[in-house]
């Protein structure tokens, strides 16, 4: 039977260890440097501060474009801190393409991050989209967030490109800048609607834009790779260990023959002339 005095001391302890984590990823953040923020928001959700200091605005879309859904706030998202479950729970999707404007002033070089969960789907290929960067570049291409992380997990999608005299470059591909602001926007396909739960524009490198924790593999997963592992080999892949030797049964069957053809050649000669007599 659990008291109240342990349960107020297990919540204590649980908000610490919380406070201790995001004060350790905030030191890390300011020991590796973070680039400057210049747009971040949660999409379908309200404003949120997350453990780096970032701000997050509230969804400029809230009631004009698409739906905003919390239903992931039924799920505990892995590979993000308690505090940033929010910018994962929520989100913004549409049965048409929609985007955001995002305003860029100074040239240098930026990286975009897209933050994705899959809280609906229990298996791939039911939501598939594409993403684009200002109207020409696609920045990702057939998006199956299940089937890159699976269900109840944080994906981060990390777009770099650079920004110079009003041009915008990504890999080998360049396009205007219009208005002082380039859009990024979420294609609708055959599969379900196009959705994202938050983004955020970093000006600076790829390093300098803090990153999820790695996947952590599925025991079950790996379970089953090993028991493929150690599974012999069947008769088909497997090699001889030494030189081929002929197959006994294999031998032609002439050549058995042989001695019974040459005693009855033997044999006629001495029965004709055992008549002769």
């Amino acid at each position: 039977m659990t008291t109240a005095g342990s349960s107020q001391k297990f919540s204590y302890s649980s908000t610490l260890e919380i406070y201790l984590l995001s004060l350790l990823l905030f030191i890390i953040g300011e020991v590796t440097g973070i680039g400057e923020v210049i747009y971040a928001i949660n999409a379908g959700g309200e404003a949120h501060t997350d453990v780096n200091g970032i701000r997050y605005e509230r969804d400029p879309l809230l009631g004009k474009v698409g739906t905003a859904s919390d239903y992931g706030k039924q799920l505990l998202i892995s590979r993000v801190p308690q505090n940033d479950l929010i910018l994962y729970q929520t989100e913004r999707y549409h049965h048409s393409t929609f985007g955001y404007d995002i305003p860029i002033k100074d040239d240098g070089s930026y990286v975009m991050v897209l933050k994705f969960s899959e809280v609906y789907f229990n298996a791939a290929n039911m939501k598939v989209f594409d993403v684009v960067l200002n109207g020409d570049h696609t920045i990702v291409s057939e998006l199956d967030i299940y089937d890159r992380v699976g269900r109840g997990t944080a994906h981060d999608e990390y777009i770099p490109f650079h920004v110079e005299k009003g041009r915008l470059y990504y890999n080998d591909e360049e396009s205007d800048i219009r208005g002082g602001k380039i859009r990024v926007e979420f294609i609708k396909g055959y599969r379900d609607n196009p959705k994202i739960n938050a983004i955020c524009v970093y000006k600076g490198s790829v390093e300098e834009v803090p990153k999820l924790i790695p996947l952590t593999p599925d025991p079950e997963e790996e379970f089953h790779e090993e028991l493929e592992d150690k599974r012999p080999l069947s008769s088909k892949n497997r090699r001889p260990s030494g030189p081929r030797t002929p197959d006994p049964y294999s031998i032609d069957d002439s050549s058995i023959m042989l001695p019974v053809f040459v005693a009855i050649g033997s044999f006629i000669p001495l029965l004709f002339c055992l008549c002769k007599l």
